[in-house]
């Protein structure tokens, strides 16, 4: 079938479907990132953290003295208790500012949806706003159902990775029993963080495995009819921009190109400073001396400049350069009215370096 969406997308139709805001987005892979950047920056900050929690219990419980508590200002007293708790807080979030931020970068990358930020006035309309809202509260929506169904499968994950922990670690945790507070908190510590590490690990590779399968619906979303590729394409190739951007590249490359045979040239025919033609001479290729290079203005400059760096040989003659230019093509042979005119130059030159 004609319409069929057989093709995968082309880098036009990709690159406007970012601009809308459609990319390939996985929650569970960005929040598996924030949950182990979470724990990991609990597990390298928990030793600043134990010891201003243990330095504020021990001012409360030892040195605070509650007759000196004042009771018509009690912020003064509170004060301690909030900068402890800015000295935990700050540091922590400030990681997981940094870490969401670095996640959003790894998952979309450099992404400006300016299409996105268009005003669309028809959402704004009752009606629409209506079925918009009913779509998203309605329970038996497959999209609805199948995020249920992840949820849970997720919770169920987790669940078994932490119950099997507790069990691997019911020896220890029975051996609480009567010791002593720092050997319980050092005990529970090292279950609770292996617990996380699980969850993290487990959680990873559910976001990737997520990751993978959302990458492919989203291609699948935006495949294209064969009827849609040619229509791209024939719009590219009536586009003027892109037809600029052809012509420049292609010549571009032919400037390469010519600039890159120049020093196989036996000599440089000048204006001296407007005009410069390169000129070969192989009996070998060719009976007829061709052109390899020419140029006007700057690249006439550089023409004259890369013969110099290789030691070509430079003659001034303005009618000869003119006439050059004008009529003959890059590698293209000099016309017989010309012959003569190059005869002499190509002589001068041989003679000089005692050919």
């Amino acid at each position: 079938m004609a319409n069929e969406k057989t093709e995968d997308a082309t880098p036009r139709k990709r690159e406007k479907e970012k601009d809308k805001g459609n990319i390939a987005k996985s929650q569970d892979f960005a929040s598996s990132l924030m949950l182990a950047i979470g724990v990991g920056a609990f597990y390298g900050l928990s030793p600043k953290i134990f010891e201003h929690l243990r330095g504020l219990l021990y001012n409360t419980f030892v040195s605070l003295n509650p007759k000196s508590i004042p009771s018509d200002n009690l912020i003064s007293s509170l004060a301690p208790y909030a900068l402890t708790l800015a000295l935990i807080l700050a540091p922590f979030f400030t990681i997981l500012i940094i870490g969401a931020f670095l996640t959003k970068k790894l998952e979309v990358g450099n992404v400006f949806a300016k299409e996105a930020l268009k005003p669309k006035f028809d959402k704004l309309k009752p009606s629409n706003a209506l079925k918009a809202l009913g779509q998203k509260l309605n329970p038996f929506a497959p999209k609805t159902l199948m995020e249920l169904a992840k949820s849970l499968a997720k919770l169920a994950v987790v669940f078994m990775v932490g119950l099997n922990i507790i069990l691997k670690r019911k020896d220890d945790l029975f051996g609480l029993l009567g010791a002593n507070l720092d050997t319980s908190l050092a005990v529970l510590g090292s279950v609770v963080m292996e617990i996380l590490l699980g969850v993290v690990v487990i959680m990873i590779i559910i976001g990737i495995i997520d990751k993978q399968y959302q990458t492919y619906e989203f291609n699948k979303s935006i495949k294209m009819s064969k009827q849609e590729v040619k229509d791209e394409w024939k719009n590219m190739e009536g586009d003027p921009q892109i037809k600029g951007k052809i012509r420049s590249i292609q010549m571009k490359f032919a400037q390469q190109k010519m600039m890159s045979a120049i020093p196989t040239a036996d000599v440089v025919v000048t204006n001296p400073t407007h005009y410069a033609v390169a000129l070969k001479y192989d009996q070998m290729t060719n009976p007829v001396p061709t052109v390899v290079a020419k140029g006007v203005d700057f690249v006439a400059f550089k023409i004259r400049e890369v013969a110099k760096h290789n030691n070509i040989p430079i003659v001034e003659n303005k009618p000869l350069a003119r006439s050059l230019y004008k009529l003959v093509p890059i590698n293209g042979i000099i016309p017989a009215e010309l012959y003569v005119a190059v005869a002499e130059v190509l002589s001068y030159v041989y003679k000089s370096r005692g050919r």
